[in-house]
């Protein structure tokens, strides 16, 4: 009798060992996996900003992954206006970045907080050696100048509206762009004469454009307003890349390449 009680005893010890090893197992496994998985999953953060904006946020944009490696930012650049549209038809976006702040107020409340974090003028950009001469603004509306601006209803569209108005120059463009990169191309690819930009593009457009001021562009500045859209599944991420525009490190990028600063 003793010795089958032993065996009995045995028995259960050996069977609490066992759900005392598989308990610990799952314990441990748990844990693990809590410390040393895969780790949270990459941020795809989306980002629409205006055309004029591209070399800026991509030189940005890797700026911030080396800070943020967990976050890709993803561009769509565009005309400030064909950006507003795309929001307002639900194209999923995380954080919106204009060349006015005409264009960011067209989405009130779907845009939270805006700041202007840079500012940009007009220039005069024409073929490399400026072949027709043009020495000013008036000089556009001379009959034998070929000139492209942007559309009315983009940014540097409303810019150049405005500076025909200021100074009475009245320019009769071959081509109206929807971005102001379209007008910077025809330059380039001498479908025109010439064609009005922001300063930036045509800093960044380097030899392939000869550049020329006039003094009514120092009138007409656009401010360049950045901020999180609202229905953002990426609240966090998208505050962190509006935080880099706006902190030292963005605008100190921005006005190397000539962009003024926020006012």
């Amino acid at each position: 009798m003793r010795s089958k009680i032993l065996a009995v005893v045995a028995a259960s010890v050996m069977s609490a060992g066992l759900l005392a090893g598989c308990s610990s197992s799952s314990d441990n496994d748990g844990s693990s996996g809590a410390t040393t998985g895969a780790g949270a999953e990459k941020v795809t953060l989306t980002v629409f900003a205006a055309a004029s904006l591209k070399k800026s946020f991509t030189d940005l944009a890797t700026a911030f992954s080396e800070d943020h490696p967990d976050i890709e930012v993803k561009f769509n650049f565009d005309g400030s206006q064909a950006l507003v549209t795309q929001i307002e038809q639900g194209a999923p976006v995380d954080v919106l970045a204009t060349a006015d702040e005409k264009s960011m107020d067209k989405l009130g409340g779907k845009i939270t907080d805006p700041q202007v974090f840079a500012t940009n003028v007009l220039t005069i950009v024409t073929q490399p050696g400026n072949p027709k001469n043009i020495r000013s603004l008036s000089d556009l509306s001379k009959p034998d100048v070929t000139t492209v601006i942007c559309a009315g209803d983009v940014p540097c569209g409303n810019a150049t509206a405005e500076i025909e108005e200021n100074t009475g120059v009245d320019i009769k463009p071959v081509s109206e762009e929807t971005a102001v990169t379209g007008v910077l191309t025809k330059v380039q690819t001498k479908q025109a004469d010439a064609g009005l930009v922001y300063v930036t593009d045509a800093t960044g457009a380097g030899d392939t454009v000869t550049s020329v001021s006039d003094p009514a562009f120092a009138a007409v500045v656009n401010k360049y307003p950045i901020g999180v859209v609202a229905a953002t599944k990426n609240r966090e991420a998208a505050q962190l890349f509006v935080d880099m525009v706006l902190g030292t490190k963005g605008s100190g990028l921005l006005e190397s390449q000539g962009f003024g600063p926020a006012k």
